[in-house]
């Protein structure tokens, strides 16, 4: 199958090892892809709601193909974001091609930058009640995997699919409220720093949207989620775009077969290769 070549892919908000990800349809999206850069900007693995008994096959695959796609000489960012917080004392680190940090500014065409972050840093909740956050997490987990089972029905019956929680969000006015003042502060602080764009997650709202403000404009970048929206910012001569995979209808089942042994030192061999960084 020929792959599509992306100058860069943003994808976030994959929360590996929770039942509402969708790791077969994001790793169907990653053979069909090949990135000059990938950054994977924050709860790339769920470890707030991490489970010994669940973290089925496919979610390993989705880690293995972040290494291939590496080892083949994508350059690899990984940013923390607050449900993998715990990788945050390990920033900086380098392993060949792939760059665990916290933020990136990254250079693009015309002497422009994206500046790309998670996002929870806005997020009070996050920093001052962190016991509510965790448990809305596993809440949410909850209602996605029933709105999973609802979604089954209505689609086996041939009616639309349905979203319990972008119903929730858009009838509670805090949560909207909070979804836009995200939005404009990331904007706000792009714009007194000079970027050309800024690039989140952590919202779950996929967008791109250009801002003016005097003779300033900055275009605000969201790459949504693998658990709802299942959607990655792609940048392709010198535009960005949204891309939206397919939803399956069947419930997630494991692939037979035993996962395959790993040379371990052949792997690392591969992943610490030299390669060169795409330049814009």
């Amino acid at each position: 199958m020929d792959k599509r070549v992306l100058d860069v892919c943003v994808i976030s908000d994959i929360h590996l090892g929770t039942y509402g990800c969708h790791a077969k349809e994001l790793n169907q999206y990653l053979k069909s892809i090949k990135p000059k850069i990938l950054v994977l900007n924050g709860d790339i693995i769920d470890i707030w709601q991490f489970r010994k008994s669940y973290f089925p096959k496919s979610h390993l695959k989705v880690l293995k193909r972040f290494i291939s796609m590496a080892s083949q000489g994508t350059q690899v960012y990984y940013l923390t974001g607050n449900h993998d917080e715990f990788l945050r004392k390990f920033t900086d680190l380098e392993l060949g091609n792939i760059h665990l940090l916290d933020k990136l500014i990254l250079p693009l065409h015309d002497q422009q930058n994206a500046w790309i972050f998670h996002g929870d840093i806005f997020d009070a909740s996050i920093h001052h009640a962190k016991f509510i956050a965790k448990l809305g997490g596993w809440g949410y987990d909850f209602l996605i995997l029933l709105n999973r089972a609802i979604n089954y029905g209505l689609e086996k019956m041939g009616r639309e699919r349905y979203s319990l929680s972008k119903k929730i969000k858009n009838s509670v006015k805090k949560a909207v409220t909070f979804i836009g003042n995200f939005e404009n502060t990331a904007i706000s602080l792009a714009l007194s720093q000079g970027y050309d764009y800024v690039i989140c997650g952590h919202i779950h709202q996929p967008q791109i949207r250009e801002v003016k403000k005097g003779n300033s404009s900055v275009t605000y970048l969201n790459s949504g989620d693998w658990i709802e929206n299942l959607t990655a910012l792609e940048y392709v001569n010198k535009e960005w775009s949204i891309y939206q995979h397919p939803i399956s209808i069947a419930y997630d089942k494991e692939e037979e077969g035993e996962w395959p042994e790993v040379d371990i030192q052949s792997l690392i061999e591969k992943v610490t290769k030299n390669n060169p960084s795409f330049n814009g």
